[in-house]
């Protein structure tokens, strides 16, 4: 069955595009070019992954992702045409699960559609106890940690941090989002513990067995993904 894709995208070309390009995919789409039209849209709980641009009439893109999030866990992939820091970071901590700077290629918004939904299918998959992804395999109810067979010594703090990296695997993840799911709300420190046990766990994963499944986005946060850059 093909997953439906909501558009909302004020720029009629770049949206024509982008809906040409999924339903090549054998995607089916939907476009909304004001704000209010896609607030309205997906709040529907018709689509099972939203594009959304960030710059649109009416109402924002950061307004429609934090008025969806209220009600919806549904994907959301923003995008924006300035390569701001701030703005991803923004729309990161609210709820975008991902974010694409224009202008960019096509093959790459398709590569991180597939992504997003592929990890919803893997997140509806997570109650179990015994998580796998590629070489690695954590289980949750053992707290064992293993690659290839091998079993990984991890202390507490660096279990629950690589654990919530996996469950949110291919999410852009920032230093504060790290700090309140894994050390908690009541954390008073610098967030530069992140980057201590983040090194602390490629030390014990990455360079140990070749792999490069945390990776740094620079200027924003910590992604999980396979070696390949995909997930």
């Amino acid at each position: 069955m093909s997953s439906n894709i909501l558009i909302i995208e004020d720029e009629i070309s770049i949206a024509r595009l982008m809906e040409l390009e999924l339903s090549r995919e054998g995607y089916k789409t939907k476009i909304a070019t004001d704000g209010n039209d896609g607030l309205e849209l997906a709040l529907s709980n018709k689509y099972d992954l939203i594009i959304l641009d960030l710059m649109l009439p009416s109402i924002s893109g950061i307004e429609i992702c934090r008025r969806v999030r209220k009600v919806s866990n549904i994907p959301i992939i923003m995008v924006t045409a300035r390569d701001d820091t701030m703005d991803k970071v923004t729309g990161l901590d609210i709820g975008a699960d991902d974010y694409i700077t224009k202008p960019f290629a096509i093959e790459e918004l398709l590569a991180r559609v597939r992504t997003a939904l592929r990890r919803t299918n893997i997140a509806s998959n997570t109650l179990q106890d015994v998580i796998m992804f590629d070489r690695l395999s954590i289980d949750d109810k053992a707290h064992k940690v293993t690659i290839d067979n091998n079993i990984i010594e991890l202390t507490k703090r660096e279990y629950d941090l690589l654990l919530f990296l996996v469950k949110n695997i291919g999410i852009v993840l920032t230093r504060e989002v790290l700090l309140e799911k894994v050390w908690g709300f009541d954390y008073y420190g610098d967030t530069n513990i992140v980057d201590v046990y983040i090194r602390y766990l490629r030390s014990k994963i990455d360079d140990v067995y070749n792999v490069n499944y945390i990776q740094t986005i620079r200027g924003v946060g910590y992604v999980f993904k396979d070696e390949k850059g995909t997930n």
